[in-house]
């Protein structure tokens, strides 16, 4: 009975702990220390990093049909199995298509098939083919050749998108760099700068990793969950500003303490925001991928899906770490550290020494009471007894 007792009465307190550690999080006084750990998360990028730059030097992107150009055949999808169909359409050309799928849902759905350039020879003997084969029929419901059609992308206009995509990728740095160094301070700007390439190399390193195609779609939901990433650091950057304000001046904490208290007051704040933004997005997939079966839908759902998790991520466990790297290279902040250490090592606070001034002075400034207690105390001896 006694054991029992014992486990009981010792679990109580780690449920209680336990309890208080949640709520901490809730109400901005958690003791998680991001910053403390900053070599733990550098380590951790380091190693992301170095997987995504091989990923993208050794697998390379599977590039789409808008970059890399190509020929897309398209047709009705009735009862078709896309399997079935690439059969017959590798059987006719003797090329092996990048990507065969059926999107749409309903009476429009439609099944498309992605290859590589074909000629015009190629193009007609595949239309011939699956004709032959699957009497796929137009919108009057009569089979027809013309209901299967063919469009071609050239190399020209996926190289036209590449540039496009690097001008607006570099503009969007240079906006958001300027906004975060005018808004708030260069170090900051620097360090949500080097969070958001971080951000940008490990998506991309994702997508060359698993081989996920890289699309138009795809490249606008980069732009817009990087926006994201950025947005989620300011926030933090912000709350970070307000509690260094005047840190330099004070010895009871550094500059480094103070950020990381700004990111316990920010944490739950950015998971909510996460998460929040999150539900949409997988939403977005079930409609795209089960429903409606629209590749582009699905690409962009993905990607942001992706940039979403990686934002939030670094923007708690790299951003700020990084902020107080920098800041700490700068004389003045590491000559402050020592102070705070070296104040803390002595056992002192400016409130214990301020306390004992205030009482020295009103020790000095009250002889006047003390006198009259004295007196009182005299003069109560040499009164006579009157009982």
């Amino acid at each position: 009975m006694s054991s029992t007792v014992a486990t009981t009465d010792t679990a109580a307190p780690k449920r209680g702990n336990a309890r208080r550690d949640r709520e901490s999080l809730y109400d901005g006084t958690g003791g998680i220390d991001f910053v403390g750990r900053r070599k733990i998360w550098y380590c951790i990028t380091l190693a992301l990093l170095v997987i995504s730059l091989l990923a993208m030097l050794l697998r390379g992107f599977n590039m789409g049909i808008d970059f890399e150009g190509g020929t897309k055949l398209t047709m009705p999808a009735g009862e078709l199995v896309a399997e079935e169909v690439e059969e017959t359409f590798v059987d006719a050309t003797g090329v092996t298509p990048e990507l065969t799928q059926i999107v749409g849902s309903g009476d429009s759905r439609m099944l498309e098939i992605n290859s590589g350039h074909l000629s015009q020879e190629q193009i007609d003997a595949a239309r011939q083919a699956i004709f032959d084969e699957y009497q796929p029929e137009d919108y009057n419901g009569e089979p027809s050749a013309d209901a299967i059609g063919d469009s071609t992308v050239s190399e020209s206009w996926g190289s036209t998108i590449t540039n496009r995509m690097l001008l607006a990728m570099a503009v969007f740095l240079l906006a958001a760099s300027l906004y975060v160094a005018v808004r708030l301070q260069r170090a900051m700007a620097l360090a949500a700068m080097g969070a958001l390439l971080v951000d940008g190399v490990i998506i991309m390193g994702i997508y060359a990793l698993f081989g996920l195609e890289v699309t138009p779609a795809m490249i606008i939901g980069l732009l817009t969950v990087l926006t994201f990433s950025l947005y989620d650091t300011v926030i933090v950057f912000d709350k970070v500003k307000e509690n260094t304000s005047g840190v330099l001046d004070s010895r009871r904490s550094t500059y480094g303490e103070e950020a990381n208290l700004a990111i316990n007051q920010t944490v739950m704040r950015s998971i909510s925001t996460s998460v929040i933004s999150a539900l949409p997005i997988v939403a977005l997939m079930v409609v795209a991928v089960w429903m409606l079966g629209v590749g582009t839908l699905k690409d962009l759902a993905l990607i942001q899906l992706i940039g979403v998790i990686q934002g939030v991520i670094s923007s708690l466990f790299l951003a700020t770490p990084l902020l107080v790297s920098i800041v700490n290279r700068s004389k003045k902040y590491r000559d402050h550290n020592a102070e705070v250490e070296a104040y803390r090592s002595r056992g002192e606070t400016d409130e214990v020494d301020e306390a004992h001034v205030v009482e020295q002075k009103r020790q000095v400034t009250t002889p006047l009471r003390a006198a009259e207690d004295s007196t009182a105390t005299s003069s109560s001896t040499w009164r006579p007894d009157t009982r």
